[in-house]
Protein backbone atom coordinates (compact mmCIF):
# COMPACT_ATOMS: atom_id res chain seq x y z
CA UNK A 1 0.00 0.00 0.00
CA UNK A 2 1.37 3.40 -1.04
CA UNK A 3 0.20 6.47 0.87
CA UNK A 4 0.95 9.83 -0.71
CA UNK A 5 2.60 12.56 1.38
CA UNK A 6 -0.46 14.80 1.44
CA UNK A 7 -2.70 12.06 2.84
CA UNK A 8 0.00 11.12 5.34
CA UNK A 9 0.27 14.74 6.49
CA UNK A 10 -3.50 15.08 6.80
CA UNK A 11 -3.77 11.92 8.90
CA UNK A 12 -0.88 13.08 11.10
CA UNK A 13 -2.68 16.36 11.69
CA UNK A 14 -5.93 14.48 12.27
CA UNK A 15 -4.42 12.31 14.99
CA UNK A 16 -2.92 15.38 16.62
CA UNK A 17 -6.27 17.13 16.47
CA UNK A 18 -7.94 14.21 18.25
CA UNK A 19 -5.53 14.64 21.16
CA UNK A 20 -5.83 18.42 21.20
CA UNK A 21 -9.62 18.19 21.34
CA UNK A 22 -9.35 15.73 24.22
CA UNK A 23 -7.09 18.23 26.02
CA UNK A 24 -9.55 21.05 25.43
CA UNK A 25 -12.54 19.03 26.57
CA UNK A 26 -10.72 17.89 29.70
CA UNK A 27 -9.70 21.39 30.76
CA UNK A 28 -13.10 22.95 30.06
CA UNK A 29 -15.03 20.28 31.95
CA UNK A 30 -12.68 19.74 34.92
CA UNK A 31 -13.69 21.13 38.28
CA UNK A 32 -10.21 21.57 39.78
CA UNK A 33 -8.32 24.76 38.88
CA UNK A 34 -5.05 22.82 38.71
CA UNK A 35 -6.51 21.11 35.63
CA UNK A 36 -8.90 23.70 34.23
CA UNK A 37 -6.57 26.70 34.62
CA UNK A 38 -3.06 25.34 35.09
CA UNK A 39 -3.58 22.60 32.44
CA UNK A 40 -1.82 20.04 34.62
CA UNK A 41 -3.07 17.24 32.38
CA UNK A 42 -2.41 15.46 29.12
CA UNK A 43 -4.19 13.24 26.58
CA UNK A 44 -2.82 10.77 24.06
CA UNK A 45 -3.29 7.81 21.73
CA UNK A 46 -1.27 4.61 22.19
CA UNK A 47 -0.66 1.47 20.13
CA UNK A 48 -2.90 -1.53 20.78
CA UNK A 49 -0.16 -4.13 21.06
CA UNK A 50 2.68 -2.44 22.96
CA UNK A 51 1.43 0.97 24.14
CA UNK A 52 3.78 2.97 21.89
CA UNK A 53 2.89 6.64 21.70
CA UNK A 54 0.98 7.48 18.51
CA UNK A 55 0.06 11.12 19.24
CA UNK A 56 -0.22 13.40 22.26
CA UNK A 57 -1.88 16.76 22.83
CA UNK A 58 0.44 19.75 22.48
CA UNK A 59 -1.15 21.52 25.44
CA UNK A 60 -0.27 18.90 28.05
CA UNK A 61 2.56 19.06 30.56
CA UNK A 62 5.85 17.96 28.94
CA UNK A 63 6.68 15.48 31.73
CA UNK A 64 3.75 13.29 30.67
CA UNK A 65 5.27 12.63 27.23
CA UNK A 66 6.88 9.40 28.39
CA UNK A 67 5.02 8.46 31.56
CA UNK A 68 1.67 7.86 29.85
CA UNK A 69 3.30 5.60 27.28
CA UNK A 70 5.04 3.68 30.06
CA UNK A 71 1.87 3.24 32.12
CA UNK A 72 -0.11 2.07 29.07
CA UNK A 73 2.59 -0.53 28.38
CA UNK A 74 2.43 -1.70 31.98
CA UNK A 75 -1.36 -2.02 31.79
CA UNK A 76 -1.08 -4.12 28.62
CA UNK A 77 1.57 -6.30 30.29
CA UNK A 78 -0.59 -6.90 33.36
CA UNK A 79 -3.60 -7.74 31.19
CA UNK A 80 -1.55 -10.21 29.14
CA UNK A 81 -0.25 -11.80 32.36
CA UNK A 82 -3.79 -12.23 33.66
CA UNK A 83 -3.23 -9.89 36.62
CA UNK A 84 -5.75 -7.31 35.39
CA UNK A 85 -9.21 -8.01 34.01
CA UNK A 86 -9.50 -8.21 30.22
CA UNK A 87 -10.82 -5.04 28.53
CA UNK A 88 -14.31 -4.80 27.11
CA UNK A 89 -15.91 -2.07 25.07
CA UNK A 90 -16.62 1.14 27.02
CA UNK A 91 -14.38 0.07 29.94
CA UNK A 92 -12.07 2.67 31.49
CA UNK A 93 -9.18 1.75 33.80
CA UNK A 94 -7.90 4.06 36.53
CA UNK A 95 -4.31 3.91 37.85
CA UNK A 96 -1.94 6.20 39.70
CA UNK A 97 0.67 3.70 40.93
CA UNK A 98 3.97 5.55 40.36
CA UNK A 99 5.92 2.29 40.10
CA UNK A 100 3.77 1.25 37.12
CA UNK A 101 4.70 4.22 34.97
CA UNK A 102 3.28 7.07 36.97
CA UNK A 103 4.69 10.24 38.43
CA UNK A 104 3.47 11.25 41.87
CA UNK A 105 0.21 9.87 43.25
CA UNK A 106 -1.81 13.01 42.47
CA UNK A 107 -1.42 12.38 38.72
CA UNK A 108 -4.32 10.02 38.04
CA UNK A 109 -4.52 8.20 34.70
CA UNK A 110 -7.56 6.97 32.84
CA UNK A 111 -6.97 4.40 30.08
CA UNK A 112 -9.68 3.33 27.63
CA UNK A 113 -9.49 0.61 24.97
CA UNK A 114 -10.70 1.89 21.59
CA UNK A 115 -12.45 -0.88 19.69
CA UNK A 116 -13.00 -1.20 15.93
CA UNK A 117 -14.86 -4.19 14.50
CA UNK A 118 -14.60 -6.04 17.79
CA UNK A 119 -10.83 -5.59 18.22
CA UNK A 120 -8.72 -3.04 20.06
CA UNK A 121 -7.41 -0.57 17.48
CA UNK A 122 -5.54 1.58 20.03
CA UNK A 123 -5.72 2.90 23.58
CA UNK A 124 -6.85 6.37 24.64
CA UNK A 125 -5.37 7.72 27.84
CA UNK A 126 -5.24 10.89 29.87
CA UNK A 127 -3.69 12.13 33.08
CA UNK A 128 -5.07 14.76 35.43
CA UNK A 129 -3.55 16.14 38.60
CA UNK A 130 -6.13 15.70 41.34
CA UNK A 131 -5.87 18.33 44.10
CA UNK A 132 -5.73 15.65 46.78
CA UNK A 133 -5.26 11.90 46.91
CA UNK A 134 -5.17 11.45 50.68
CA UNK A 135 -1.95 11.01 52.62
CA UNK A 136 -0.52 12.84 55.59
CA UNK A 137 -0.91 16.37 54.21
CA UNK A 138 -3.53 18.07 52.02
CA UNK A 139 -2.39 18.29 48.41
CA UNK A 140 -0.03 15.32 48.59
CA UNK A 141 3.30 17.20 48.66
CA UNK A 142 4.64 16.05 52.01
CA UNK A 143 8.25 17.19 52.29
CA UNK A 144 8.82 14.88 55.25
CA UNK A 145 7.33 11.67 53.80
CA UNK A 146 9.54 8.60 54.12
CA UNK A 147 7.12 6.06 52.56
CA UNK A 148 4.68 6.25 49.68
CA UNK A 149 1.72 5.43 51.95
CA UNK A 150 2.26 8.81 53.65
CA UNK A 151 1.72 10.51 50.27
CA UNK A 152 -1.73 9.15 49.52
CA UNK A 153 -3.87 6.40 48.05
CA UNK A 154 -2.03 4.16 45.55
CA UNK A 155 -4.30 2.70 42.87
CA UNK A 156 -3.34 -0.32 40.76
CA UNK A 157 -5.02 -0.61 37.35
CA UNK A 158 -8.73 -1.32 38.01
CA UNK A 159 -11.86 -0.69 35.98
CA UNK A 160 -13.51 2.47 37.27
CA UNK A 161 -15.99 2.35 34.38
CA UNK A 162 -17.38 -1.02 33.32
CA UNK A 163 -19.20 -1.07 29.99
CA UNK A 164 -19.59 2.70 30.27
CA UNK A 165 -21.00 2.79 33.81
CA UNK A 166 -19.17 4.15 36.85
CA UNK A 167 -18.37 1.45 39.40
CA UNK A 168 -19.77 3.15 42.50
CA UNK A 169 -18.10 0.71 44.88
CA UNK A 170 -14.59 1.48 43.62
CA UNK A 171 -15.43 5.17 43.44
CA UNK A 172 -16.64 5.17 47.06
CA UNK A 173 -13.37 3.53 48.18
CA UNK A 174 -11.42 6.31 46.45
CA UNK A 175 -13.62 9.06 47.91
CA UNK A 176 -13.33 7.60 51.41
CA UNK A 177 -9.56 8.16 51.28
CA UNK A 178 -9.33 11.72 49.93
CA UNK A 179 -10.20 15.18 51.18
CA UNK A 180 -13.08 17.28 49.76
CA UNK A 181 -14.24 14.08 48.11
CA UNK A 182 -17.57 15.38 46.85
CA UNK A 183 -15.78 17.60 44.33
CA UNK A 184 -13.87 14.76 42.63
CA UNK A 185 -16.80 13.65 40.54
CA UNK A 186 -16.27 16.79 38.42
CA UNK A 187 -12.74 15.72 37.50
CA UNK A 188 -13.72 12.07 37.02
CA UNK A 189 -16.49 12.99 34.61
CA UNK A 190 -14.16 15.41 32.80
CA UNK A 191 -11.55 12.68 32.27
CA UNK A 192 -14.21 10.28 31.05
CA UNK A 193 -15.68 12.92 28.72
CA UNK A 194 -12.28 13.68 27.19
CA UNK A 195 -11.82 10.00 26.30
CA UNK A 196 -15.30 9.87 24.80
CA UNK A 197 -14.46 12.92 22.67
CA UNK A 198 -11.30 11.15 21.50
CA UNK A 199 -13.33 8.07 20.62
CA UNK A 200 -15.81 10.13 18.61
CA UNK A 201 -13.10 12.01 16.70
CA UNK A 202 -11.19 8.80 15.95
CA UNK A 203 -14.39 7.27 14.58
CA UNK A 204 -14.66 10.18 12.17
CA UNK A 205 -11.01 9.92 11.06
CA UNK A 206 -11.13 6.16 10.53
CA UNK A 207 -14.50 6.24 8.79
CA UNK A 208 -13.15 8.84 6.38
CA UNK A 209 -9.79 7.24 5.48
CA UNK A 210 -10.25 3.59 6.47
CA UNK A 211 -8.67 1.57 9.25
CA UNK A 212 -5.94 0.08 7.08
CA UNK A 213 -4.75 3.42 5.69
CA UNK A 214 -4.68 5.06 9.13
CA UNK A 215 -2.84 2.10 10.65
CA UNK A 216 -0.28 2.15 7.84
CA UNK A 217 0.10 5.92 8.26
CA UNK A 218 0.78 5.49 11.97
CA UNK A 219 3.59 3.06 11.14
CA UNK A 220 5.05 5.42 8.53
CA UNK A 221 4.87 8.41 10.88
CA UNK A 222 6.63 6.44 13.60
CA UNK A 223 9.47 5.54 11.22
CA UNK A 224 9.69 9.13 9.97
CA UNK A 225 10.09 10.48 13.52
CA UNK A 226 12.77 7.89 14.22
CA UNK A 227 14.67 8.83 11.06
CA UNK A 228 14.38 12.54 11.77
CA UNK A 229 15.65 12.15 15.33
CA UNK A 230 18.58 10.09 14.03
CA UNK A 231 19.43 12.77 11.47
CA UNK A 232 19.58 15.44 14.17
CA UNK A 233 21.67 13.22 16.44
CA UNK A 234 24.19 12.89 13.62
CA UNK A 235 24.92 16.62 14.05
CA UNK A 236 26.62 15.72 17.34
CA UNK A 237 30.24 14.50 17.12
CA UNK A 238 30.85 10.99 18.43
CA UNK A 239 32.02 11.07 22.03
CA UNK A 240 31.02 11.12 25.69
CA UNK A 241 29.45 14.23 27.21
CA UNK A 242 29.20 14.54 30.98
CA UNK A 243 27.30 16.76 33.38
CA UNK A 244 25.90 17.04 36.88
CA UNK A 245 22.77 18.69 38.24
CA UNK A 246 21.75 18.93 41.86
CA UNK A 247 18.71 18.69 44.10
CA UNK A 248 19.34 20.68 47.29
CA UNK A 249 18.07 17.90 49.58
CA UNK A 250 15.42 15.22 49.81
CA UNK A 251 13.43 17.15 52.43
CA UNK A 252 14.37 14.77 55.23
CA UNK A 253 18.17 14.43 55.08
CA UNK A 254 19.87 17.80 54.57
CA UNK A 255 22.36 16.66 51.97
CA UNK A 256 22.42 17.42 48.21
CA UNK A 257 21.47 14.77 45.67
CA UNK A 258 23.55 14.54 42.49
CA UNK A 259 22.16 13.73 39.07
CA UNK A 260 25.30 12.55 37.32
CA UNK A 261 24.93 12.00 33.58
CA UNK A 262 27.17 10.62 30.85
CA UNK A 263 25.77 10.83 27.31
CA UNK A 264 27.51 8.60 24.77
CA UNK A 265 26.93 9.60 21.17
CA UNK A 266 27.66 6.86 18.67
CA UNK A 267 26.54 7.24 15.06
CA UNK A 268 22.74 7.66 15.14
CA UNK A 269 22.08 6.99 18.83
CA UNK A 270 22.46 8.67 22.18
CA UNK A 271 22.91 6.60 25.33
CA UNK A 272 22.06 8.27 28.66
CA UNK A 273 23.81 6.83 31.71
CA UNK A 274 22.79 8.12 35.16
CA UNK A 275 24.48 5.29 37.08
CA UNK A 276 26.78 7.66 38.97
CA UNK A 277 23.88 9.52 40.58
CA UNK A 278 23.09 9.55 44.29
CA UNK A 279 21.66 6.51 46.01
CA UNK A 280 17.91 6.22 46.76
CA UNK A 281 16.97 8.87 49.27
CA UNK A 282 14.90 8.79 52.44
CA UNK A 283 12.64 11.72 51.54
CA UNK A 284 10.19 12.29 48.66
CA UNK A 285 12.71 13.29 45.97
CA UNK A 286 13.01 9.83 44.47
CA UNK A 287 12.09 9.55 40.80
CA UNK A 288 10.37 6.50 39.35
CA UNK A 289 11.86 5.11 36.15
CA UNK A 290 9.02 6.39 33.96
CA UNK A 291 9.58 9.97 35.10
CA UNK A 292 13.33 9.67 34.55
CA UNK A 293 12.79 8.40 31.01
CA UNK A 294 10.19 11.07 30.32
CA UNK A 295 12.52 13.81 31.57
CA UNK A 296 15.13 12.74 29.02
CA UNK A 297 12.51 12.69 26.26
CA UNK A 298 11.16 16.13 27.11
CA UNK A 299 14.70 17.55 27.18
CA UNK A 300 15.41 16.18 23.71
CA UNK A 301 12.01 17.45 22.59
CA UNK A 302 13.13 20.97 23.57
CA UNK A 303 16.47 20.55 21.80
CA UNK A 304 14.96 19.14 18.59
CA UNK A 305 11.39 20.53 18.51
CA UNK A 306 11.04 19.77 14.80
CA UNK A 307 10.69 16.04 15.45
CA UNK A 308 7.02 15.02 15.71
CA UNK A 309 6.47 13.34 19.04
CA UNK A 310 5.51 9.68 18.82
CA UNK A 311 7.13 6.41 19.86
CA UNK A 312 9.53 6.54 16.93
CA UNK A 313 11.23 9.69 18.23
CA UNK A 314 12.35 7.79 21.33
CA UNK A 315 13.94 4.83 19.53
CA UNK A 316 17.42 6.42 19.07
CA UNK A 317 17.41 7.56 22.73
CA UNK A 318 18.74 4.73 24.87
CA UNK A 319 18.43 5.30 28.62
CA UNK A 320 20.29 2.80 30.79
CA UNK A 321 18.24 1.86 33.83
CA UNK A 322 19.79 3.82 36.72
CA UNK A 323 19.49 0.98 39.25
CA UNK A 324 20.39 1.69 42.87
CA UNK A 325 20.02 5.45 42.41
CA UNK A 326 17.29 7.87 43.44
CA UNK A 327 16.30 8.06 39.76
CA UNK A 328 14.85 4.51 39.80
CA UNK A 329 12.55 4.40 42.81
CA UNK A 330 10.97 1.15 43.96
CA UNK A 331 8.25 0.55 46.54
CA UNK A 332 7.99 1.94 49.21
CA UNK A 333 10.18 4.95 48.38
CA UNK A 334 8.26 8.28 48.51
CA UNK A 335 8.07 10.07 45.16
CA UNK A 336 5.89 13.19 45.47
CA UNK A 337 8.74 15.46 44.32
CA UNK A 338 9.70 13.49 41.21
CA UNK A 339 7.46 15.23 38.66
CA UNK A 340 7.55 18.76 40.05
CA UNK A 341 11.21 18.94 41.07
CA UNK A 342 13.50 16.10 40.00
CA UNK A 343 12.23 15.91 36.41
CA UNK A 344 13.40 19.48 35.79
CA UNK A 345 16.85 18.72 37.20
CA UNK A 346 17.18 15.66 34.96
CA UNK A 347 16.35 17.85 31.95
CA UNK A 348 18.91 20.36 33.22
CA UNK A 349 21.59 17.64 33.27
CA UNK A 350 20.80 16.81 29.63
CA UNK A 351 21.02 20.49 28.65
CA UNK A 352 24.34 20.98 30.46
CA UNK A 353 25.84 17.88 28.81
CA UNK A 354 24.90 18.94 25.27
CA UNK A 355 25.18 22.73 25.39
CA UNK A 356 28.80 22.83 24.21
CA UNK A 357 28.17 20.72 21.10
CA UNK A 358 24.73 22.23 20.32
CA UNK A 359 25.05 25.84 21.51
CA UNK A 360 22.45 27.15 19.07
CA UNK A 361 19.85 24.59 20.10
CA UNK A 362 20.18 24.06 23.84
CA UNK A 363 18.24 26.50 25.98
CA UNK A 364 19.06 27.67 29.48
CA UNK A 365 18.17 25.31 32.32
CA UNK A 366 14.62 25.48 33.70
CA UNK A 367 13.77 27.14 37.00
CA UNK A 368 14.39 23.89 38.83
CA UNK A 369 11.11 23.88 40.73
CA UNK A 370 7.38 24.17 40.17
CA UNK A 371 6.84 26.02 43.44
CA UNK A 372 3.73 23.97 44.30
CA UNK A 373 1.27 25.70 46.61
CA UNK A 374 -2.02 24.10 47.58
CA UNK A 375 -4.93 26.02 49.12
CA UNK A 376 -8.33 24.50 49.75
CA UNK A 377 -11.27 24.31 52.08
CA UNK A 378 -14.99 24.90 52.40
Amino acid sequence: MIIDKITLSVIQAGLQQVCDEMDLSFSRAAFSPVISEANDRSDGIYAADNGDLIAQGIGGLPVFVGTMEYSTRELIRLINEGKVEQPKEKDIYIVNDPYLGGTHLMDVRFVKPYFRKGKIFCWLSNTGHWPDIGGSVPGGFSASATAVEQEGLRLPPVKLFKKGKLDNEIYSIICSNIRVADQRIGDVKAQEAALLVGEERLDFLLDKYGDEIVQKSISLLRQASCNQMKSFIQEIPNGIYKSSAWVDSDGVVNEPLEIKLAITKKYEELEFDFSGSSRPCKGPMNSVLATTLSSVYLAMRHIFPEVPINGGAFIPLKVKRPSNTFLDAHYPRPVSGCAAEVSQRIAEAVFIALVEVLPSRVTAAPAGTSGNFALGGV
